[in-house]
């Protein structure tokens, strides 16, 4: 796919919406008021360029392309983010599970989207939101100390997969659109965080990772995991 066929895909979160025109009329104000009281033709276009490219970067975050439709996602875990993988290890999850889970974590820079699917296919069974600190995202801590976001998923084989939506340093924002009760699709999204982050998912330990550390993924496309079928493992 080439350059302006990606173009025509793209769009802008309906979580930029706002926050674009607020600042495309604060930038337009303070060029306004600079050329007015400082009418020099040079600071005015040097203010100008930078106002520009400040503009698209807010533009460039809220970007929100289309993905193609996954059919096929029984027993996968797709990557609910935009990102690189980070952290992949056996570690106890203390909030939820209270129990030892296998962790796969994805940071995002604030170049990367923003926009976070689920996981997995199943039956929202939990959803909590808890405030906390902005500790850089990349820290151990940051999953049990920031603002967070708890987004729990039944499969059809009875299995829990919990996605951990965590503010960083940057972002101060967790939004989450997944309410207990409704259905969970790889094709949906479950939340979006503003400006910088990570997000942590919690599995069973039988499941088998299909990437490693270093990998970069693509938030609803990249498998990162396959569940093992409870049924038939017993």
């Amino acid at each position: 796919m080439n350059k302006i066929q990606k173009m025509k895909q793209m769009r802008l979160h309906r979580e930029g919406h706002h926050i674009i025109l607020t600042v495309f009329l604060l930038l337009a104000v303070v060029n306004a008021l600079v050329y007015r009281f400082f009418p020099c033709i040079v600071s005015s276009a040097i203010l100008g360029v930078f106002s520009f490219l400040l503009f698209l970067l807010v533009v460039n975050f809220f970007r929100c392309p289309k993905r193609p439709i996954i059919t096929d996602a029984l027993n996968k875990i797709i990557a609910p983010a935009d990102g690189r993988v980070v952290v992949i290890e056996e570690t106890v999850e203390q909030e939820y599970f209270k129990d030892k889970r296998l962790m796969i974590s994805i940071f995002m820079s604030i170049t990367n989207v923003h926009a976070n699917w689920y996981p997995c296919n199943g039956e929202v069974v939990h959803v909590e939101h808890k405030d906390g600190k902005y500790l850089k995202a990349f820290l151990p801590k940051a999953s049990t100390d920031n603002e967070r976001s708890l987004v729990v998923v039944r499969t059809a084989s009875g299995q829990e997969v919990l996605a951990k939506q965590i503010a960083g340093a940057v972002a101060r924002r967790v939004v989450t659109y997944a309410e207990k009760g409704e259905p969970a699709c790889v094709n949906e999204q479950l939340g979006f965080i503003k400006f910088g982050s990570r997000v942590d998912v919690y599995l069973p330990l039988s499941a088998k990772p299909c990437v490693k550390v270093g990998d970069l993924t693509t938030g609803s496309q990249t498998l990162i995991a396959e569940l093992v079928d409870s049924i038939s493992e017993s």
